[in-house]
């Protein structure tokens, strides 16, 4: 790309965990990871898709959360073991953007897709009577389609700033996949509109979403009160769990890794924090919701 007089980009390197003596160790461990999380969150898929019984808006739900997140997982694993095998840090200015624009796609889905759920839960506890009504098939493919549209454009939005900086003809990143927040930081260009922007979009598809879960969960709560058997509240509150798990584990994650790129840009921590929440993350959300 570029601007004005700066040299076209053609390549970044992605310094990842450089550490020579534990490639080895990392790409077993990763790629088992990896495969753990593409064969469970398939599993989940196809055992939905079979079984007639769990054709609800629960797990028609969590079969859309499986595949976003087997695609967020291949977003970014794949190179990165691809690089730790050929030995080449090596990554194209197309192929950045193209990985950057689909994490945060498959990222704001995640979290979209948490907050459904979590609605699905208040309707399916506050509202049983009118359930099936409320959740019709109209309405659950209506939720995920916005879902994606939404997410689409923030990411397209992102994606199209980022092409409007220049860089240094050698840029290293110092992470295993191209992430936003480094690229605005490493960026030549004046970058000031970009963090206005990625914060706004941040506080909207990450802020809103988790809002909306505490919102749901706190009429839930309200309403599980107001039962009167025991039984009754364990049977209500036990709808919850898996998803209250998942949604924990998630925000867990992210949390972390906001919280290790705040502290050393180049820390190991903050990419330790991020293989946990790109890998770790949705490899046991099968099975927490087996």
């Amino acid at each position: 790309m570029e601007s004005g007089n700066n040299t076209r980009i053609s390549e970044f390197i992605l310094l990842g965990l450089s550490e020579e003596e534990l490639q080895p160790l990392i790409f077993g461990l990763v790629l088992s990871m990896y495969l753990i999380t593409v064969f469970g969150n398939l599993l989940i898929i196809l055992a939905i898709s079979s079984d007639s019984h769990l054709h609800t808006p629960m797990y028609f739900f969590l079969s859309n959360l499986s595949f976003v997140d087997i695609c967020f997982t291949s977003t970014t694993i794949p190179k990165m073991l691809w690089n730790i095998q050929n030995n080449n840090k090596g990554i194209t200015y197309e192929g950045c953007i193209t990985q950057m624009y689909f994490y945060i796609l498959f990222g704001g889905l995640d979290d979209i897709l948490l907050s459904v759920m979590a609605y699905d839960r208040y309707v399916a506890i506050c509202h049983p009577l009118h359930y099936t009504v409320i959740m019709s098939p109209q309405l659950c493919g209506l939720l995920v389609l916005i879902s994606w549209v939404l997410v689409a454009l923030n990411s397209l939005l992102h994606s199209l700033m980022v092409l409007r900086f220049s860089f240094c003809p050698e840029i290293q990143i110092p992470h295993f996949f191209c992430e936003l927040s480094q690229l605005v930081q490493l960026a030549r260009s004046d970058n000031f509109l970009n963090n206005i922007v990625m914060y706004f979009a941040t506080v909207l598809v990450g802020g809103g979403p988790f809002a909306g879960i505490l919102y749901s969960y706190s009429k839930i709560v309200s309403c599980i009160y107001k039962i009167s058997s025991a039984q009754g509240k364990y049977k209500a509150f036990s709808t919850c769990v898996s998803h209250l798990s998942v949604v924990f584990l998630f925000y867990f994650a992210v949390l972390g890794v906001y919280l290790s790129s705040g502290t050393t840009y180049t820390s190991h921590s903050s990419i330790i924090a991020s293989v946990m929440y790109t890998v770790v993350t949705p490899m046991l959300n099968p099975f927490i919701y087996s």
